[in-house]
């Protein structure tokens, strides 16, 4: 994409409003603009993330058998009336009604149109288990929207629902997204680390929540240092297999927000043990029958007995992982991309665009990196080398060259990993280091 075709509104000032650096940077780098109170519109640098963000977590999710589908944003209230939830969920519920009186309401969550997806068309034993996720929108209407995309009013989320037989089997579908939410996020770049939770207006008795490490967080985080020493994609995942040895490693050490940590009880050596601040971005459940209970979605078992189905719910918050994801990896100059979902993985910069030599190296690079698949914003304007450089840094990308006049004379451009150093390479080696 060249530079000067790409719609980047990008800003020399933070706005007023902005008081994190997720929020600021995403306004300042043209990643979105405020449509209303905690509503957003996704310009094309903020949407290419979205969607890279989006594909790492249905590879995720498709790895584990799970099945992806689309329900509708707007829902019917008798549906939450059955379940039980229409008068206690709240104000964060905007509820609305047709021109036929009929009462509607924009979903917060789906637990009701998938289960009664379910009842209507499973009947026995035999079609379980089943997962079914969606990557769709949603709208609580959060009493005051603040910091951007982290606590807006509509949101773009990967929510998914299992459903099983009895409680053993409900135990290995939540081990499944238990695994899986460890190598998505590490995917992004992510340390997560998950957490027991209260189970709130979903219901149920185990949840975990989970939490990415950064400044802004909104929790304070304590947990023990050997948190830190695996990688969850170091470890060899089968989904058909039983994956409650790597749950247990992964919860038996130490792990609590601030809610929940006693010094007095503590396992860890206060001297030892590591304390920060943490944003959550995903959270799961597992809460039985209280659905399948209420609204009657029940299979047949081998004997022909209806058994109500166990069932969990599994979010990850697609959008509010980009501003996550940029409050765990900025620096004073801007974002700082992992290079899985970055907008693109290069930037080219002409340091003297209509000058014959510049403009014949730049157009060499940017055919071949596009020619080899390696996504390329190409910076081709007539502005400063300073405007240049400073607008890359602010955006992100993983990987800087420059051109200018006397690396052409030379054979040799310059490269640089963002936030490292500038090195003259020769322009087959730029080439090899990034395709």
């Amino acid at each position: 994409m060249r530079r000067s075709k790409f719609f980047m509104p990008t800003l020399k000032e933070t706005p007023s409003e902005a008081q994190i650096p997720s929020h600021r940077l995403m306004l300042r780098a043209g990643m979105v603009r405020q449509t209303a109170s905690g509503i957003y519109s996704w310009l094309p640098m903020g949407y290419r993330v979205l969607r890279k963000i989006e594909q790492i977590v249905r590879e995720e999710m498709d790895a584990t058998g799970a099945q992806e589908i689309l329900m509708p944003t707007i829902q019917p209230a008798e549906l939450w009336r059955e379940s039980g939830r229409y008068d206690d969920y709240g104000k964060e519920m905007l509820r609305i009604t047709d021109r036929h009186d009929r009462e509607l309401l924009y979903g917060p969550t789906h637990e009701e149109i998938v289960t009664d997806i379910f009842r209507n068309s499973v009947r026995s034993y035999r079609d379980l288990p089943k997962n079914l996720y969606q990557i769709h929108w949603k709208f609580r209407d959060e009493v005051r929207p603040r910091f951007g995309i982290m606590r807006g009013r509509e949101f773009f989320m990967k929510d998914n629902y299992s459903f099983d037989i009895d409680a053993e089997s409900a135990r290995i579908s939540y081990n499944r997204m238990f695994v899986s939410y460890l190598r998505t996020f590490a995917r992004m770049g992510l340390m997560p680390i998950p957490m027991q939770a209260d189970s709130g207006a979903i219901g149920g008795d185990m949840s975990h929540e989970f939490i990415v490490l950064a400044d802004t967080g909104e929790s304070a985080v304590y947990c023990d240092p050997d948190w830190f020493k695996t990688d969850p994609l170091s470890l060899d995942i089968d989904f058909d297999a039983d994956l409650q040895p790597i749950v247990d490693r992964w919860t038996e050490l130490y792990a609590a927000t601030d809610e929940k940590h006693d010094p007095a009880t503590c396992p860890v050596d206060e001297q030892q043990l590591f304390t920060g601040r943490g944003i959550e971005v995903g959270h799961i459940f597992y809460f039985g029958t209280k659905y399948s209970e209420s609204m009657g979605a029940t299979v047949a078992d081998s004997e022909g007995k209806e058994i109500k189905v166990e069932m969990g719910s599994y979010g990850i918050g697609v959008s509010r992982l980009i501003g996550a994801i940029i409050e765990a990896h900025h620096d004073d100059d801007g974002i700082i991309w992992p290079e899985s979902v970055a907008p693109f993985k290069a930037g080219i910069i002409n340091l003297r665009t209509g000058d014959a030599g510049c403009d014949g190296v730049c157009e060499e690079l940017y055919a071949k990196l596009d020619d080899a698949g390696v996504e390329v914003l190409y910076d081709e304007r007539d502005e400063r080398a300073g405007v240049k450089f400073a607008e890359m840094d602010l955006i992100g990308l993983p990987w800087q060259i420059a051109v200018g006049p006397r690396g052409v004379k030379a054979g040799t451009v310059e490269i640089k990993q963002r936030g490292g150093e500038r090195e003259e390479v020769s322009l087959d080696s730029a080439l090899a280091r990034l395709t």
